[in-house]
């Protein structure tokens, strides 16, 4: 049974940082890009962040140059490293195997305020 599980989100000031982590089992996770979304109240979900198996990577315009994912493929984990947060950021944020049929986490809440 494949299970990707999220953590590492909660409140953050303005201009902080969070590290989100993305642990995947029940699959070779080596053979799978994987992405990072969000999903803001009232908003589609949005595409952040993908990493192709050897470590290729995209990110939305909205976060370019202020997120970083990585992943290792010895623990088979996948990570979202988040600086210079804005209130914008504010979603749940889903890690998910890039694939036919796709596997998704439950996520994981970020918020950012004062």
């Amino acid at each position: 049974q494949v299970q990707l599980v999220e953590s590492g989100g909660g409140l953050v000031q303005p201009g902080g940082s969070l590290r989100l982590s993305c642990a995947a089992s029940g699959l070779t996770f080596s053979k799978y890009a994987m992405r990072w979304h969000r999903q803001a109240p009232g908003k589609e979900r949005e595409l952040v962040a993908s990493i192709s198996r050897s470590g290729s990577t995209n990110y939305a315009d909205s976060v370019k140059g202020r997120f970083t994912i990585s992943r290792d493929n010895t623990k088979n984990t996948v990570t979202l490293q988040m600086s210079n947060l804005s209130p914008e950021d504010t979603a749940v944020y889903y890690c998910n195997t890039i694939s036919t049929p796709a596997y998704w986490g439950q996520g994981t809440q970020v918020t950012v305020s004062s």
